[in-house]
């Protein structure tokens, strides 16, 4: 290396980690000093300065090394070999963006506002236009952006270190909306790393993999009313019958060459027909950026990106407005529980075990071959819970689902002995994992008023959805998988061998009010060789469809709130898949259509029929009137506020019909047949109580009333009390 001109700040060292790409101190070296301008650009001719005064040539000291005295505001002019001009700003003359209560924050892992420091943020900083980047990589030894805009070149734009806190950044002018980007990093051990940006609104198409620069300032919502009334609408007091739906398998463009609809097709169809079907919320599965179309969004490796295959983060905002607009909530699956090990993801980010644990013991996901987070490190919990509070509050999502708590909670989960490691105390609960669930619940319903957030938690972990101040986890509701589990078991077998089981649609409310519950039927009960939710059922086509029926009215007057996946309210006759439409064309025939209209009375009924939610996880709010193993029966009363009519639910689970079938009611006077589902018009066999039935003051089953009723085969009668006249006195 031949002899450099003292200049300022300037050594032989400085010029040889500029050239090799391994300057971790750019700031210090590059931009102006002390009269002196400083710029280092690879595979250039020449580079001029323009200044008010002219252009003034720079000289090449050493390599792609340029330096010249220079006062003042400057721009800089490069030629390249074949004569080609640009002019452009020299990010190094920019001070830095981030600030000391953002770097405070940064350094303890405390801020909650995550995404508005680092990410990539279109700006206008010291007068000029551009994008200021900033990503948290503290054992890096060099950390530069890369794009289109550089050639992808690592030498061209390394990052400023920020104090301790181990954050990068950047402000890159010129560089706009829609721009391609990652970050490559030189880790401790001299090698190269080419990584999506952790905390990135944007991302290419997979399998593409870079990030892209999105703007998601000034939406302009216009869903204040839903905003402000939504904590009702959310309430474990409220009637919540949620949609559960995998955008790119909704419906399909045909006409297009089989392509999912878009974000803003969806916020016109999607929205209409939960709005017509009765639901109260969709739940979308994984929107998070995710590389791979077989996890179903599961797999995430960009959280804080809409995935683009829908359309960019504004029109995700449509959809989101569209249902508010409708008067329906919105609730995201969220997977704080793992991440995948590509390359360009969170995976040893900087070249060490950042994200993730270094011991497999505690760091892989053996089920998934997955990465499980570091919830001990706070700059970790701090992402997670930054991004929760970034979905609920930039794009006013109503509520998160969390995937796969059970393995959060549990260190040995699907592990045998010696795989894992206990924790201090020498058990097998991961406490760090329960602490980083609690802080999330926490800031999650003090910082987005009105918000849910549901476990999808399958042990028996107790007080899951209890306040964290009361020793709970700090979740609003949670999935009840027992339930679930034992009653699809029970449906599933012939109805001559269901009196041996009995116990399995009764066992859950021995549970029922421990838990703010959801009854959950899924996406995860219509795949994988499970069979769709018709074909479970035993019987013939006509006693599917009629256990189908029956099921979702058994469903429907349990205590709990519904959740039903996407073609399971038509009885879909396939499983699921995720690479094609629905059967549209199954859900136009009659039997179909019949389940679907039962679907949407049942939601009807539901929403305005207080005693079938006000007391959903209260146990004043169900009382067994009679079971009878022998008949496959059951029937019991749901029970709101002082006022709300009480509400009967009987329900046969064999193929024979029960004329003058006798059950106890908690008052005299006339009943309303408010939902039959052996009823003609949903594709039963019409039989039934003629709209209503009227009880006398003759007591049964512990009841001061009684009323004698047909109940249909493979049916659920659900009887209102009050409104009407209608019925023979019986």
């Amino acid at each position: 290396m031949g002899q450099v001109p003292e200049v300022s700040g300037l050594t032989n060292d400085d010029i040889a980690a500029l050239s090799g790409g391994r300057c971790d101190r750019p700031f210090d070296i590059l931009g102006p000093h002390d009269g002196w301008l400083t710029v280092h650009h690879p595979d250039i001719a020449a580079l001029d300065a323009v200044t008010e005064a002219g252009s003034l040539p720079l000289e090449r000291v050493f390599g792609d090394l340029f330096r010249g005295r220079v006062s003042g505001s400057y721009r800089l002019k490069a030629r390249s070999a074949d004569g080609t001009e640009w002019l452009f700003d020299d990010p190094y003359r920019f001070g830095p963006v981030l600030g000391d209560i953002d770097l405070h924050l940064l350094g303890e892992g405390t801020h909650h506002r995550l995404w508005q420091a680092l990410g990539a943020h279109v700006m206008v900083h010291e007068g000029v236009a551009g994008t200021h980047f900033a990503v948290w990589a503290p054992n890096a030894r060099r950390v530069s952006v890369v794009g289109p805009f550089n050639a992808w070149d690592g030498r061209r734009h390394p990052m400023r270190r920020v104090g301790g806190s181990g954050v990068w950044e950047i402000f890159l002018p010129g560089v706009a909306e829609g721009a391609l980007y990652k970050y490559e990093i030189l880790d401790a051990h001299g090698g190269l790393l080419m990584k999506a940006d952790p905390v990135g609104f944007g991302s290419q198409h997979p399998p593409e993999k870079a990030s892209v620069v999105r703007d998601i300032s000034g939406y302009g919502w216009k869903d204040a009313e839903w905003m402000a009334g939504r904590a009702t609408a959310q309430d474990r007091r409220a009637p919540i019958s949620i949609y559960e739906v995998h955008l790119g398998s909704w419906r399909r463009r045909l006409d297009q060459g089989g392509r999912p609809l878009s974000y803003k097709e969806l916020a016109r169809d999607l929205v209409a027909y939960a709005r017509d079907m009765g639901f109260t919320h969709l739940e979308l599965l994984p929107v998070s950026e995710f590389p791979f179309d077989g996890s179903w969004g599961y797999q995430p490796v960009g959280l804080y990106a809409p995935t683009i295959r829908f359309g960019p983060p504004h029109e995700f905002r449509d959809l989101v407005e569209a249902a508010h607009q409708a008067g329906l909530g919105v609730l995201l699956d969220w997977v704080p529980g793992h991440f995948p090990t590509d390359a360009h993801g969170l995976a040893r980010f900087d070249g060490t075990a950042l994200y993730e644990h270094a011991d497999p013991r505690e760091g892989f996901h053996q089920d998934w071959n997955t990465l499980i987070y570091n919830y001990g490190r706070t700059e970790v919990r701090n992402y997670l819970i930054s991004n929760a509070l970034y979905w609920l509050e930039e794009y006013h999502i109503d509520g998160l689902r969390v995937d796969a708590v059970a393995s959060m909670l549990y260190r040995d989960y699907s592990r045998r002995e010696g795989q894992w490691i206990p924790n201090r105390h020498g058990g097998r609960e991961n406490l760090e994992a329960i602490d980083f669930l609690k802080a999330m619940n926490v800031a999650a319903y003090a910082e987005s008023p009105g918000i849910m957030t549901v476990a999808e938690e399958s042990t028996s972990f107790p007080q899951v959805s209890a306040p964290v101040d009361a020793g709970g986890l700090g979740f609003g509701f949670k999935w009840n998988m027992g339930w679930m589990n034992d009653t699809l078991r029970f449906m599933s077998r012939d109805p001559v061998h269901r009196r041996y089981h009995h116990d399995l649609m009764t066992f859950g409310l021995m549970y029922a009010f421990s838990e703010n519950f959801i009854l959950p039927i899924s996406h995860d009960e219509v795949v994988h060789g499970k069979g769709s939710m018709l074909r479970k059922m035993p019987g013939d086509e006509w006693q599917q469809f009629a256990n189908l029926r029956a099921f979702y009215g058994f469903m429907w007057g349990h205590p709990g709130k519904k959740l039903l996946f996407m073609g399971c309210e038509w009885g879909q006759p396939e499983e699921w898949n995720h690479n094609g439409e629905l059967n549209w064309t199954a859900a136009a025939q009659p039997r179909h259509q019949g389940v679907q209209a039962l679907v949407r009375d049942l939601n009807r009924l539901y929403r305005e029929t207080p005693a079938l939610y006000r007391k959903d996880a209260d146990p004043e709010g169900f009382q067994w009137v009679a079971t009878d193993p022998a008949q496959s029966t059951f029937v019991w009363i749901r029970r709101g506020e002082a006022g709300d009519p009480p509400v009967v639910v009987a329900c046969n689970f064999t193929p024979v019909p029960r004329p003058g079938f006798r059950i106890g009611v908690p008052q005299p006077g006339p009943w309303r047949e408010a939902i039959n589902t052996d009823a003609s018009h949903y594709g039963g066999s019409g039989m039934g109580n003629l709209g209503g039935v009227k009880a006398t003051d003759t007591p049964q089953d512990g009841q001061p009333a009684s009323m004698a009723i047909t109940l249909p085969p493979l049916s659920v009668v659900i009887f209102v009390a009050g409104n009407g006249d209608e019925g023979e006195e019986s």
